[in-house]
């Protein structure tokens, strides 16, 4: 590799995305970046280089890329691959149009299936040696990009869209040499793919070896059938942010000096009952458990936090009131602006002390210990719901357990017993308190979910005779 060259992968682990920087001879390349660029603009500082180009693979629909205001504050020119129509300035690039970078060299793949304007980016050396190619949403390690997400905006169906993406993989990808790296645009835990490892870069030549999509011998309809089978519905806000990255949006700057306002305990309640806005608690779920906000949501910011908040709360314009750790305020507002969520009116100075200082009611939900579930299920055999993930559920549950998992409890509220005491738990209790700040805000009082989840239960004598397996595939 040329020493000239430097390639760096950004990766943001709540969002399971990796952004990429590029330098070559005093100039530099960034893929797929956040939406808060001062990380990318610090680095080029440091580097001495400038930012010559914003590579952007598709429309994304899980964050809202930082190309925008990247571009506007560097002069850089932001690039996507063919058929792409973005309501701003940008270069849409031919097939195989090659981009010189310095001492180096990126070649546009255009690679649709995904969607329809994914593309990849073939870095060369100076020699125009291949050496690395970012392949956005197209291929990940061990996976392939979901084709049901551009249906509407393609007219063609998931089956058209999937057997386009056997032809990219075939054609652009697969053709590279075997040791060609591969930097994706996710890793595992993103809902833009379905088996994702959790390593974050490969060869091609490994992935032809362990990713089932890139088998030697498969056919298109195996393909098809295979990437299809076992997909989720993809979380609400995706169309929306896709909507974002492709006809623009409010400056990150504009965000933080709206929504980086101290409040009272006072004005808050105002502005709450004013405005009608969510009041967004993001603090641990044990000290959340033990005094919030009546009606206030529980979204723990040391978990998933965004696409947590994009798959819960379906207005991305609603109006947001924040409660949070001290000192914590710009990172909430940052994690809640990479999905598109700008609406936040302000936070609550001082916290749920200063809540609690002032006289204002608050809430508590009651949690057990693994031990006082056990004593509880065995002499009493409660009902027990299981918000886990139906793959989670599938592999080992709890006898007698009803899934309803965290993704779809808005649209499942119904099913959770009301007049009935019952007994929520997830994995380690970070989705359980989210699904209990749900129910206790739509009336739900007469239930407990438990702390450390089926993790902490499986350490009780529960586990012996009573955790089983669905026969149904996970």
């Amino acid at each position: 590799m040329n020493k000239t060259m430097q390639i760096e992968q950004i990766y943001t682990g709540c969002l399971a995305q990796g952004a990429y920087y590029i330098t070559s001879n005093g100039e530099a390349a960034i893929i797929d970046p956040l939406r808060e660029i001062k990380p990318y603009l610090d680095r080029a500082e440091k580097d001495g280089v400038k930012i010559k180009y914003i590579f952007e693979t598709h429309f994304h629909a899980d964050f809202v890329s930082g190309h925008l205001d990247l571009a506007k504050v560097t002069g850089a020119t932001i690039v996507y691959g063919p058929t792409a129509m973005p309501n701003f300035e940008a270069h849409v690039a031919n097939d195989n149009e090659l981009l010189s970078l310095g001492n180096t060299f990126i070649q546009v793949l255009h690679t649709p299936g995904h969607t329809m304007e994914s593309s990849c980016f073939l870095l060369k050396d100076e020699q125009q040696k291949d050496v690395a190619v970012f392949t956005g949403d197209t291929l990940f390690i061990g996976d392939v990009g979901r084709p049901d997400l551009a249906q509407k905006a393609s007219n063609l169906t998931q089956e058209q869209l999937a057997a386009l993406l056997f032809h990219s993989l075939r054609n652009k990808v697969m053709p590279l040499n075997d040791e060609v790296i591969v930097y994706p645009g996710h890793g595992a835990g993103s809902a833009c793919g379905k088996k994702m490892s959790n390593e974050t870069i490969s060869t091609i030549g490994s992935q032809k070896l362990h990713n089932y999509a890139l088998r030697k011998d498969m056919t298109e309809a195996e393909f098809v059938t295979e990437v299809l089978e076992g997909l989720l519905p993809p979380p609400n806000y995706f169309p929306l942010n896709a909507a974002l990255n492709e006809n623009g949006y409010q400056s990150i700057n504009d965000i933080y000096n709206n929504a980086l306002q101290p409040l009272t305990a006072k004005a808050f309640e105002a502005v709450a009952n004013e405005t009608e806005a969510l009041i967004l608690d993001t603090r641990d779920a044990n000290l959340f458990s033990k005094s919030f906000i009546p009606n206030s949501i529980n979204i723990g910011l040391a978990g998933q936090f965004a696409p947590w908040v994009g798959s819960l709360i379906i207005n991305i314009k609603q109006p947001i009131l924040l409660v949070v750790d001290e000192g914590k305020e710009e990172e909430v507002v940052t994690r809640l602006a990479r999905v598109g969520y700008d609406n936040v009116l302000g936070f609550l100075q001082g916290g749920i002390k200063e809540w609690i200082n002032n006289g204002f009611e608050v809430d508590s939900t009651e949690r057990l210990t693994n031990i006082e579930f056990e004593a509880i299920y065995t002499i009493e055999k409660p009902i027990v719901i299981d918000v886990r993930k139906e793959a989670e559920y599938n592999a080992q549950h709890i006898k007698g357990a009803i899934n309803i998992p965290l993704d779809f409890i808005n649209n499942n509220i119904e099913k959770f017993p009301k007049n009935h005491p019952f007994i929520i738990h997830c994995a380690a209790g970070y989705r359980s308190m989210i699904a209990a700040s749900i129910l206790k805000a739509r009336g739900f009082n007469n239930f407990k979910d438990v702390v450390g989840g089926f993790n902490e239960i499986a350490k009780t004598q529960v586990a012996t005779s009573n955790f089983v397996c669905s026969s149904k595939p996970i």
